[in-house]
């Protein structure tokens, strides 16, 4: 296992994310994913002592790095928890609504790169994709015991993959044989399930699939619809709420909330007035969302993919 000290994960969009969430030096910042806190570094350095920063990661190793980052910043706390969590969080901490929240949903470097955590079909490792490594679903106990039918389905949703019928045939076959243990074993049968064309393909033939499993595994979307519906009651009014996006599900999950949060009436487009008595709760920052210029695409190429999207929370009201 890697050391904690080799925890490394390249903040994308950090100008970005910087300048969008309107830092306040004396405000209240939660970063949802901490990481290898390279945004959380970067949001405390803008707040005056008077400023808060909560961090949040179920990642024991990230938490140990950014532990170690906040020696001798008082207003740093860190939390053991998932970001699906950060109204309770909060509640718990007796904070007042923040004046911004930041989500990076994608996985760090360090995750990715480490093989023993099992995140990557580039390396060989166990199965596992465990985010929260105190979690019973591994990686190994989906691909061995799920019906072919629900892996399809995962495939399919989770990762858009147009072979998923054949790769979940193709696995509920071999597993019967012997069950599939580690990750380029897995790649590898993935890419014999599906036509040489795809195989010819710049992405490697098991990328879909890998995600699919990994977001099964931690509840990825489920994590993300529940943080999006708390949170508007998290933000004080003028509070922002950034998410970057790595893939598409993520990336419609927050454009449709966002987009719901600032039209939520109901009404027939017909009717004079509003009668369903649904109000706006502020309004989206970001028409288009802002993506990574070519220079960081450069030096990160995990940047490539990525979409932030903003909201402004406007009004005080309870949710």
């Amino acid at each position: 296992m890697s050391k904690d000290s080799d925890f490394s994960h390249i903040p994308v969009l950090f100008n970005e994310c910087m300048e969008m969430l309107d830092i306040k030096p004396d405000g209240l910042y939660v970063d949802c994913t901490a990481g290898g806190g390279g945004h959380s570094m970067g949001i405390l350095e803008r707040l005056s002592p008077e400023g808060r920063l909560v961090s949040l990661d179920k990642d024991d190793e990230a938490l140990a790095v950014c532990r170690k980052k906040a020696e001798g910043h008082d207003n740093w706390i860190i939390v053991r928890s998932d970001f699906s969590e950060i109204r309770n969080v909060l509640n718990e901490l007796n904070l007042d609504k923040a004046d911004g929240i930041l989500a990076d949903l994608g996985v760090s470097s360090h995750q990715i790169d480490t093989p023993e955590r099992g995140f990557s079909y580039a390396y060989d490792g166990p199965l596992d994709m465990r985010m929260d490594t105190t979690s019973d679903l591994t990686a190994k106990t989906v691909v061995n015991t799920y019906p072919e039918d629900k892996l399809a389905r995962i495939f399919k949703i989770y990762g858009e993959e147009r072979y998923s019928g054949r790769i979940a045939a193709g696995i509920v076959r071999d597993r019967k044989t012997r069950p599939f243990e580690t990750t380029l074993e897995l790649a590898s049968r993935i890419a014999s399930y599906v036509p040489s064309k795809a195989r010819a393909e710049d992405q490697h033939p098991a990328r879909r699939c890998f995600q699919a499993i990994r977001i099964e595994v931690n509840h990825e979307l489920s994590s993300v619809e529940k943080l999006l519906k708390d949170a508007p009651g998290c933000l004080k009014d003028g509070g922002r709420i950034a998410v970057i996006s790595f893939h598409s599900l993520e990336d419609r999950l927050v454009k449709e909330s966002f987009r719901d949060m600032e039209s939520p009436c109901t009404c027939p487009r017909d009717f004079p007035v509003c009668v369903c008595g649904k109000k706006s709760l502020g309004k989206v920052i970001t028409k288009k969302p802002v993506t990574a210029g070519d220079d960081e695409i450069k030096n990160n190429s995990r940047a490539h993919c990525c979409k932030l999207r903003v909201f402004e929370r406007i009004g005080s009201e309870e949710n």
